[in-house]
């Protein structure tokens, strides 16, 4: 079960996905935990989203810890540890956190996109790399697309950028009133022409 909350942050639109155990880790050649170690990981991972969902992010933290004592390539806990360091401002500490993460599983498209939050302002090219690879994850990621498209227009890549922004509101219509104005007009795609060369 995939357990997600949102906190709206002072940036703009962040959404942080809290993830429980069910979203596994890729499988791993290591040998396997025992049945108990799981059992405990699991529900040490069902504490700290509550934890955390309660806004008590130290008494969270500490539970993803004792579960990277259990289980050192837990990249859930990595990822909520890296959302709570994020929350708190350290970003450092939050960057260094998904990073271990996408060690693990370097398609975790929730630790791409927020690591790229962490980028957006100060790296814009390695955070460009993030969405565009959260992005590769799955194409759906509206906001990824919406993030990627600020990027291209801060570039004065007018055309980038509309595209990106075309790809967010295709997949998802609420994000049109997020688009800057400029943009707006270039939303709707031209016409195409019918199989016999004319439009309908």
């Amino acid at each position: 079960m995939v357990l997600s909350g949102a906190a709206a942050a002072a940036t703009g639109m962040m959404v942080w996905a809290i993830h429980s155990s069910s979203a596994a880790a890729p499988e791993s050649k290591a040998q396997p935990a025992p049945k108990k170690t799981l059992e405990n990981v699991d529900a040490l991972l069902q504490t700290g989203v509550l934890q955390q969902q309660t806004h008590d992010s130290k008494g969270a933290a500490r539970t993803y810890r004792r579960v990277l004592e259990l289980d050192p390539q837990n990249k859930l806990a990595w990822y909520n540890l890296g959302v709570i360091a994020h929350e708190d401002g350290r970003t450092a500490d939050a960057r260094a956190a998904y990073e271990k993460s996408l060690k693990i599983d370097p398609a975790f498209e929730s630790a791409l996109f927020n690591e790229a939050l962490l980028l957006k302002s100060s790296d814009p090219d390695r955070a460009m790399g993030l969405l565009e690879r959260a992005i590769g994850a799955n194409p759906q990621a509206t906001t990824a697309h919406l993030h990627l498209a600020d990027i291209w227009a801060k570039k004065n890549r007018d055309e980038e950028a509309a595209d990106e922004y075309r790809r967010a509101v295709a997949a998802d219509p609420s994000l049109r009133s997020h688009v800057p104005e400029s943009f707006r007009d270039s939303l709707s795609p031209s016409p195409e022409p019918s199989p016999a060369g004319s439009t309908r």
